[in-house]
């Protein structure tokens, strides 16, 4: 559970974009290492509302290259997931399983995501 204000703040910042939250949501649900390629497909389907196949190659790259630039180093600086770049693979950590209780109420306050989140 998220113990001060300072890490309140701090997964709030990390809630603050639609793609973390899916991310965070996702690997909460699946409890387990997932690839780049895995968490943009989950993007895609619960974000974009379309089906896999009807998505660019194009898209989909780009979503990975946000994910891979932006959204998981992000993650990563807070000590939330280990990501490990060369094998394209996210790992939730310890200290995102102590946030996941105020992590859920955040993702069920979202108006936007269905749940549960799921590959």
């Amino acid at each position: 559970m998220v113990g001060t204000s300072t890490e309140f703040d701090t997964l709030l910042e990390l809630c603050q974009e639609q793609h973390r939250r899916i991310v965070l949501a996702v690997l909460a649900s699946e409890k387990r290492s997932l690839t780049v390629t895995d968490l943009a497909k989950t993007i895609i389907k619960h974000n974009h509302h379309t089906p896999l196949r009807e998505i660019s190659e194009e898209e989909l790259t780009q979503i990975r290259m946000e994910l891979h630039h932006v959204h998981i180093p992000k993650l990563a600086d807070q000590s939330v997931v280990e990501y490990d770049q060369e094998r394209q693979l996210v790992e939730p950590t310890p200290q995102f399983d102590q946030l996941q209780p105020s992590l859920f109420a955040i993702i069920d306050a979202d108006p936007v995501l269905d749940s549960p989140i799921a590959l």
